[in-house]
């Protein structure tokens, strides 16, 4: 079943186009893959689905719902996060609370109901258990207390998706996840999405490390020039004549 289907999206930046009439299909638990040269529009289609450009043309349904336009704090709110090439820490929080500000509806930080304990205390509980148990499946819990500007580069990343899990979220759109890691760790971070696929979570991923990538993903989508030139198992993408002469140089 799929859980996010674009429909012929359109996106212009005056006479430029940026997507061009994109179709895609993301299904249920699965890692999909976006890839494509420098300004293919790889980024711009992210951009339209999680809110932060409006498409001049086309739909994008989310769990059967038309989202097209939606701002993204609307977007959020209905299970798509997205986490960015650079993460962005609360660089003043320890990890542990890193992971509690995306914790949705919590009433202990409502201002009537803060004051009154007995409120808040049970919801308060399960969001730390909630949080500890994110953060053993992304292996950060010995670093909880940790504060989160000493993390390293891969260690922030996974703490970006450990914030996207801990908001409820249902399809992470995952910006350059292995961007500027060490081959390890860039296979470590792709692990991480596969096994999280069993949390019924979905990722569409857009990556340049191809050669880690493609040994994760469930479908490819190959992009140039604000299109879809290309889809299917991995290995048959790279294949496909049209990639090579567009992304790969023939």
């Amino acid at each position: 079943m799929s859980i996010l289907t674009v429909k012929d999206v359109r996106k212009m930046f005056g006479g430029l186009t940026a997507l061009d009439d994109v179709n895609i299909e993301v299904k249920e638990n699965t890692v999909t893959l976006i890839m494509g040269p420098n300004g293919s529009g790889k980024t711009t289609l992210i951009n339209v689905i999680s809110g932060f450009y409006k498409p001049d043309k086309g739909r994008i349904i989310y769990m059967g719902r038309d989202i097209t336009g939606l701002p993204p704090y609307e977007i959020y709110r209905l299970g798509i996060v997205r986490t960015f090439q650079i993460p962005a820490p609360f660089i003043k929080l320890s990890v542990i609370e890193n992971m509690l500000t995306a914790y949705p509806d919590n009433p202990g930080e409502s201002f009537l109901k803060a004051p009154f304990r007995r409120l808040w205390i049970r919801k308060e509980v399960e969001a730390v258990e909630k949080a500890y148990r994110i953060l053993d499946l992304i292996e950060l819990s010995n670093l909880a207390d940790h504060p989160s500007f000493k993390l390293s580069g891969g260690q922030m990343k996974l703490l970006e998706i450990g914030r996207a899990l801990m908001s409820g979220a249902k399809l992470i759109l995952a910006d350059e996840p292995a961007s500027g890691l060490n081959p390890t760790l860039a296979h470590k971070i792709f692990n991480y999405l596969t096994k999280l696929k069993s949390l019924n979570v979905t990722f569409l991923v857009v990556e340049h490390r191809l050669e880690v990538a493609l040994q994760y993903v469930d479908y490819v989508y190959a992009m140039s020039k604000g299109k879809i030139i290309s889809e299917g198992i991995g290995e048959n993408v790279l294949k496909d004549p049209r990639v090579m002469d567009e992304y790969l140089g023939g």
